[in-house]
């Protein structure tokens, strides 16, 4: 019998436990509570990494959830089953008074030695690294998931397009694409947009009162259910400057090199050599070193990225989000690593597209939309 999403992440807890000779781990970061319970959240202060419950798993495979008296009837009401985890609770005085008590009432239900995924407590070390290899191989309800989040994701981008025009500031254009997201319980947990003149003078456009005239880059991460996809669109009132498609183009091919590349077994040096390449070889040496290029997404918006050092490799059934970019343009979807090659998830509905070819094989990024 197969196992459910549950039991095949418990198992890989299990038997990480087991290579590191450790008796549990207490999963307290946002990101690992939504990976574990398949998408619920224990995020109350969103500014936070540490969530407001914790997750413990023992090397014998059993699974607690631990919070104070406050949160854990809300937790087990709309977030994680008793039948699943057997709650553990404490006052919130008792909280408060002992930093520590989550860890100490865990250690009192390990197996052995105890650690955490995050640093939050000085009587247990962190292994957080080792927790996000648990996390990289997609479950077949994740991969579901995903793509629904994909599609969604691509989606809402087109239909904002739609609801802004010339003289829009940046900021309203990301408050557009905020509410746009969240209409379909999606978190816009990045939201970047730059008009005209900052789309070549800053990588990272965090929005401004700049007001959009011709042309307007708008880029998402979103998020739902832990999950995020990142996704960015360019749109340009009017004819396309050639400059500005020429240096696109040559944008896309990095982007199919990158994409042609991401197969089981490579390495992350072996995926920044390949963009290096590709840069060069589309006539744009040294635009590499003004940005990173990406890399494996998933409960985060990088689990890791692209660099010369990298010893992280590709999986099967993982995500990765490429972001290639050129001085004033930039190229960004998110795709899933298959048996098949690789599939793209964040297409928007009649959003003009590039076709670069490699090795007789066609590879599609996002184009200019002219309105």
């Amino acid at each position: 019998m197969a196992l459910t999403e549950l039991e095949e992440k418990t198992e890989r807890i299990t038997e990480l436990l087991d290579r590191e000779n450790l008796g549990a781990v207490l999963l307290n970061a946002q990101h690992n509570f939504a990976w574990l319970t398949g998408g619920s959240t224990n995020g109350i202060d969103l500014s936070r990494e540490n969530g407001a419950a914790s997750l413990l798993v023992t090397r014998s495979g059993k699974r607690y959830l631990l919070a104070n008296n406050i949160e854990l009837p809300r937790m087990l009401a709309e977030e994680v089953s008793a039948d699943d985890f057997e709650p553990v609770d404490f006052s919130w005085q008792e909280e408060k008074a002992v930093g520590d008590t989550a860890l100490r009432k865990a250690k009192a239900l390990a197996d052995g030695e105890i650690t955490t995924d995050i640093s939050l407590f000085a009587g247990a070390a962190a292994i957080e690294g080792k927790i996000a290899k648990c996390r990289y191989k997609l479950t077949r309800n994740e991969l579901i998931r995903y793509r629904e989040l994909g599609r969604d994701a691509g989606a809402i981008m087109r239909k904002v397009i739609e609801e802004i025009a010339p003289g829009d500031t940046e900021i309203s254009i990301a408050a557009k694409i905020r509410s746009a997201s969240a209409r379909h319980n999606v978190s816009s947990v990045v939201t970047l947009v730059a008009a005209d003149e900052r789309i070549a003078r800053f990588r990272h456009p965090v929005p401004t009162e700049n007001s959009w005239k011709k042309t307007l880059l708008m880029v998402t991460c979103a998020k739902r259910f832990g999950l995020i996809v990142s996704l960015s669109r360019i749109v340009c009132i009017g004819s396309i400057p050639d400059d500005l498609q020429r240096k696109t183009e040559a944008n896309a091919s990095v982007n199919a090199a990158l994409s042609a590349a991401t197969r089981s077994g490579v390495t992350g040096a072996e995926m920044y050599t390949t963009a290096a390449t590709a840069y060069a070889a589309a006539g744009f040496d040294g635009e590499i070193d003004k940005h990173h290029q990406g890399g494996a997404a998933g409960y985060k918006t990088r689990e890791w990225v692209a660099h010369p050092q990298s010893s992280e490799i590709v999986h099967l059934n993982q995500a990765f989000a490429w972001n290639p970019s050129i001085t004033g343009t930039k190229v960004e979807e998110t795709i899933l690593t298959t048996e098949r090659g690789i599939e793209v998830i964040t297409t928007s509905p009649d959003f003009p597209q590039i076709e670069t070819n490699l090795n007789g094989q066609p590879f599609f990024s996002p184009g200019i939309l002219s309105i």
